[in-house]
């Protein structure tokens, strides 16, 4: 159960892409005071948890009102993570018109679609298709309570972690993080082709 739930919540932390959501923060956030930086995270915390929710309990009935298979979507949501774990890897920039600092930025772009972005999407659809039984749901809801904790704890430690890792640091961890994306992207397509072949 305990191993099931640390899976869980690193699938789910690693899709959240911890440390580009981190160099986003930090690049509009410059001119704001302390207590408004914990504002947004507290909003931006709070929006990801509701949009989280809402496709780990609620995927299922989109795949049936779509009438789309669990392997048709895991092939679909493994690609689209793969290619957004390629360009984390080759170093994605900020869209131009999210750079608007001191604008109000805790659900766009910070909450959707940098933290719950499609690969994010994906994996919560899946699991949510797969769960059964209360004792996997409340699981899987815990799980991604602790992404979203373990987020907002990075983003209140940004200013630290920006002076421990330095500017480069903030760039190389994006990459390594991008691997490990690509390989759960790489292995949700494989479960789909698995499931369409048997």
């Amino acid at each position: 159960m305990l191993e099931t739930f640390f899976t869980l919540y690193l699938k789910m932390f690693f899709m959240m892409t911890p440390f580009f959501v981190l160099s986003i923060f930090l690049s509009l956030s410059k001119k704001l005071s302390k207590p408004a930086k914990n504002t947004v995270i507290l909003r931006s915390s709070i929006a990801i948890t509701v949009a989280g929710l809402t496709f780990l309990l609620f995927g299922k009935y989109i795949f049936s009102l779509f009438g789309i298979t669990l392997d048709a979507f895991k092939i679909g949501a493994g690609t689209v993570l793969f290619l957004s774990a390629l360009e984390m890897i080759k170093g994605g920039e900020i869209p131009e018109n999210t750079m608007k600092k001191g604008s109000d930025f805790a659900i766009v772009p910070l909450a959707l679609p940098s933290a719950i972005g499609p690969g994010l999407i994906g994996v919560l659809m899946v699991i949510g298709a797969e769960m059964s039984g209360l004792l996997e749901i409340a699981l899987a809801i815990l799980s991604l309570l602790a992404a979203v904790i373990s987020l907002a704890g990075i983003l209140l430690l940004s200013n630290k972690l920006q002076d421990l890792i330095g500017e480069q640091g903030l760039e190389i961890i994006p990459k390594i993080t991008g691997l490990f994306v690509s390989a759960i992207g790489a292995q949700i397509i494989f479960s789909g082709i698995q499931g369409f072949l048997l």
